[in-house]
């Protein structure tokens, strides 16, 4: 028997040219539809490998901070520990997290740390430029303690401790909320305390022209004062083009000044070249005030990036960085 697609097109049955049109018609409708929906497999398949691109290393990231935090849980346990979370009793974990995040930095990123000399032996407050995504100040604090054995206690915005699941990380590596009273019982210890006076806004809606975004905050510097401390200020070059923020948009300002959380998400990832630099320390001045020392220390973070980046910043000269061999940890 012949199928009416084979009677229309060699006219060996009966049928009406009537008959054979609306047969057409059902075919071509068909053709159409399929390729309708082929056509919106496709671009959803695309914009789910470009989300996928976007964001993935973003969300690595985040996997292995819990992933870190659930191996800190394990060791707790298994050990039975209860001391104080900055107790050097902890210091077996400290290298074997710092260990792993610095191959990851070194594999990814090629990260160099220049300039530790200028760290001081006792007590100081390290002051740096906020990232997108502070990553390059993790891979700062790891290989500090893997050089140094020594723990910096970080000022981390309120948020932070909100997030589920991260308590004895925190804890562990010293992320503080960084009050006045916390941050002088630190550097009355003997820390090394940083912060960035930028934060989270910083954070948010800085971009590749890296751009300072302190506001009025002197808090910092009152603190450095009172303690008698010296200020150290501190860059990572091409921070901002491995990971970026999406350009800013009123909305997301209103959104972030009205309830303080980054709802922006940061994208990229891209293994661009990590040079971290501390530069020369600020010496205590008891006749200087907490506004001219926060000036000092704008104006000593702002020489770093304009020594050390292009500026704009540019994603492939920092990818290119990735094969210059010259300049070498310290």
């Amino acid at each position: 028997m012949l199928g009416r697609k084979e009677s229309c097109a060699s006219g060996q049955l009966p049928m009406t040219s009537l008959s054979c049109l609306f047969y057409a018609l059902e075919e071509w409708t068909i053709v159409e539809l399929l390729k309708k929906y082929i056509f919106h497999l496709i671009i959803a398949s695309l914009t789910i490998s470009a989300i996928l691109v976007f964001f993935i290393v973003p969300l690595t990231i985040v996997f292995f901070i819990y992933l870190t935090n659930i191996l800190l849980l394990i060791y707790q346990r298994n050990n039975e520990l209860k001391a104080d979370p900055l107790s050097d009793v902890w210091n077996g974990v400290r290298k074997t997290i710092a260990g792993f995040w610095d191959i990851y930095a070194r594999i990814w990123h090629g990260y160099e740390l220049h300039g530790v000399k200028n760290l001081p032996e006792g007590p100081g407050i390290l002051v740096y430029y906020h990232g997108a995504i502070p990553i390059d100040y993790l891979y700062f604090l790891s290989r500090l303690f893997l050089w140094k054995k020594r723990l910096c206690l970080s000022v981390a915005d309120h948020f932070v401790f909100r997030l589920p699941g991260l308590r004895l990380l925190l804890a562990v590596t010293g992320v503080i909320p960084g009050t006045r009273e916390e941050c002088l019982v630190a550097l009355k210890k003997g820390y090394l305390v940083s912060i960035s006076p930028g934060g989270v806004r910083e954070a948010l809606f800085s971009d590749e022209s890296y751009q300072l975004m302190w506001g009025n905050r002197k808090g910092f510097a009152q603190v450095a004062l009172e303690a008698k401390v010296p200020i150290i200020p501190m860059y990572t070059q091409n921070v901002r083009e491995g990971y970026r923020m999406f350009k800013e948009r009123r909305f997301f300002r209103q959104l972030y000044e009205s309830t303080r959380l980054p709802f922006t998400p940061p994208y990229g990832g891209l293994p661009v070249k990590f040079r971290t630099y501390i530069g020369q320390p600020i010496p205590y001045d008891p006749n200087i005030t907490a506004e001219e020392l926060v000036e000092k220390t704008k104006a000593a973070v702002q020489a770093l990036i304009s020594k050390h980046q292009t500026i704009p910043g540019s994603i492939w000269k920092a990818l290119l960085e990735r094969f210059d061999k010259r300049r070498k940890s310290d």
